[in-house]
C-alpha cells in the first residue's frame, strides 16, 4: 500500500496538545532519571587505575549512548504528533529510522575502539 493512497486523517488539536504535554512529562521524568544515573556512577567512581578509568569511561559512554538514542526517540514522538497526515508521520518515521542506524553503527565503532582500549590496558597492567 502506497502512502498516498492511505486515507488523509488529521489529528484534533485537543489530542495532539494532550500528547504533546505527555512526550513533554516523559522527557522531564528521563532527563530526572539520567541525572540520577548519572550521579550514581559519579558516587561510585573510586581511584583512578588504568582498568576503574577504562570502566568509568565506558559506563559514561554507555549513559551518554542511551542519553542520545532516547533523545532522538523523543523528539521523533513530538513530531508524531504535530505531523499533519500520516503521509507526514511515515517520513519522519522513516528519517528517524535511517538517522538511528547511522548513529547506532557510529555508538558502536566508538564502544568497540573503548573496549579493546579497556582490554588492552588491563593486559598491559597484568603483564
Amino acid at each position: 500500500m502506497d502512502a498516498k493512497d492511505l486515507p488523509k486523517y488529521e489529528i484534533p488539536a485537543e489530542m495532539r496538545d494532550f500528547a504533546e504535554r505527555s512526550v513533554e512529562q516523559a522527557r522531564k521524568a528521563f532527563d530526572g532519571f539520567i541525572a540520577a544515573a548519572q550521579k550514581a556512577v559519579s558516587a561510585f567512581e573510586g581511584s583512578a587505575t588504568t582498568v576503574q578509568a577504562s570502566t568509568q569511561d565506558l559506563t559514561h559512554r554507555t549513559l551518554a549512548f542511551a542519553e542520545q538514542n532516547i533523545a532522538a526517540a523523543f523528539d521523533l514522538a513530538q513530531k508524531l504528533v504535530r505531523a499533519k497526515d500520516m503521509q507526514e508521520a511515515m517520513q519522519l518515521q522513516a528519517d528517524y529510522l535511517q538517522k538511528q542506524l547511522a548513529s547506532l553503527q557510529e555508538q558502536m565503532k566508538e564502544f568497540s575502539s573503548a573496549a579493546e582500549k579497556a582490554v588492552g590496558g588491563a593486559t598491559k597492567r597484568k603483564g
